[in-house]
């Protein structure tokens, strides 16, 4: 499968008259965003702010970041499942607004959404601070019960950027990166001297908000499969659910995961990535069994040598993922695990929930119990009062003078299990 991602780039954002693309700016409609919101009944009121990097802004309670994308060639259309048919994506062409995000926030779904700065030392722990943001404010109506906002809430995002991505579709883009997986044996055969290696991504799908969707699936129904690399880029993966802001795979993450990256780039020359495992958290002893032997069975039928395995979230999931990477390397196949640590404010506690002598290859996010003071935001998009009350925040949060001291656990993006961010830990 070979897909090309064609990069139009954003370099500012305004409100217009009329939503386009024009030397570099991405100029948007207020009221015609609005609008389209508003076709879903579940809302009260509906705003559009905008939040550009550098800028003394606050936006909190961040639930999802979605990078806008359009198909411009192939078969499908973005977000299959959830905005277009469920189509097989992942080849031909699409293009993509690279340097904006559409956010969305309102009043809070879950108590584990999220803090963005635009500016300050929060802005160096999330790499949204370096978007040029269109930040959809979605008040719900009274009484509205929670997964149905967390629905109302995500599908408003994808709508959104899917209609912006629009405007990219008869722009020649700037640049083309081309990324390509053969199928299975002809690869196998193409590349016989490198060593065969796939990704298996740990989806979150725990239930109670805590959800990711496959091709508009609910992964805790699924059992793990396999996919190409390049579905992922084509919006095959979205993010629906409300873990913690820190290790929260947005689907702007999913879109732009760094491990199918960088794989791709020692594609032919250093391994053979042959494709994908994807696979889910489970809450219940007997799901997570039948997940993990799932996962070491397809890595043995793929005759793999090596698996890179990501986590999303901490604690419970943290079992899967040692008996994911248990269960594989007794099948003989090298591993390395991706993951964060919750190991106290000192440092010096547990970093995961689980462990096993066989993950001992291990590449780390950060500690996301580190705490940290965010300076005072001359504006703040959403509500601010539930720093307080987000995972991270405590009852004493938010100062009088608008600062707040939280764990890095509040911060969207801080530690993310994918490795798209700044932090890790070195081992002595």
């Amino acid at each position: 499968m070979r897909l090309e991602l064609g990069y139009v780039f954003i370099k500012d954002v305004q409100f217009g008259s009329e939503s386009k693309v024009e030397n570099g700016t991405l100029y948007v409609n207020k009221e015609e965003l609005i609008n389209l919101i508003k076709e879903d009944e579940h809302f009260e009121s509906v705003d559009i702010e905008l939040a550009r990097p550098g800028e003394s802004v606050r936006i909190t309670p961040v639930k999802d970041v979605i990078e806008p994308r359009v198909k411009v060639e192939g078969p499908g259309g973005i977000f299959p499942g959830m905005i277009s048919k469920v189509d097989v994506v992942g080849s031909g062409k699409t293009n993509v607004l690279k340097g904006c995000a559409v956010v969305t926030t309102g009043r809070i779904v879950g108590f584990q959404e999220g803090i963005i700065d635009m500016t300050g030392p929060g802005a160096e722990y999330t790499p949204f601070s370096k978007l040029n943001n269109i930040v959809l404010v979605c008040e719900p109506k009274e009484g509205l019960k929670q997964h149905e906002h967390e629905k109302a809430l995500r599908m408003a995002g994808f709508k959104v950027a899917a209609h912006l991505g629009k405007l990219a579709k008869e722009i020649k883009p700037e640049e083309v990166d081309t990324f390509e997986t053969l199928p299975m044996l002809e690869g196998i055969n193409k590349y016989s001297d490198l060593p065969k290696v796939a990704y298996v991504q740990m989806l979150q799908s725990q239930g109670l908000l805590h959800d990711t969707y496959v091709y508009g699936v609910d992964a805790k129904q699924i059992v793990p499969t396999i996919l190409y690399p390049t579905e992922i880029m084509d919006g095959a993966i979205v993010s629906g659910n409300c873990v913690s802001a820190c290790d929260k795979n947005t689907t702007y993450h999913h879109l732009n995961n760094p491990v199918v990256q960088d794989l791709y780039k020692k594609h032919g020359k250093e391994l053979n990535f042959v494709g994908v495992i994807i696979t889910n958290e489970n809450v219940y002893l007997a799901d997570k069994e039948r997940s993990s032997n799932w996962t070491a069975k397809l890595a043995e039928f793929l005759g793999l040598d090596g698996v890179v395995v990501s986590q999303e979230g901490f604690g419970n999931p943290d079992t899967d993922l040692i008996m994911n990477c248990k269960k594989i390397e007794q099948k003989g196949v090298k591993t390395v695990i991706i993951t964060d640590e919750y190991a106290g404010r000192d440092g010096a506690s547990q970093s995961l929930a689980d462990a096993d002598k066989l993950a001992n290859a291990v590449v780390t996010g950060g500690n996301a119990n580190e705490v940290i003071t965010l300076p005072p935001m001359d504006k703040v998009i959403g509500h601010v009062k539930f720093v307080d009350t987000i995972a991270g925040g405590f009852d004493g949060s938010l100062k009088e003078d608008g600062s707040i001291v939280v764990e890095l656990q509040a911060i969207t993006g801080a530690t993310n299990e994918l490795g798209f961010n700044k932090l890790t830990a070195k081992g002595f």
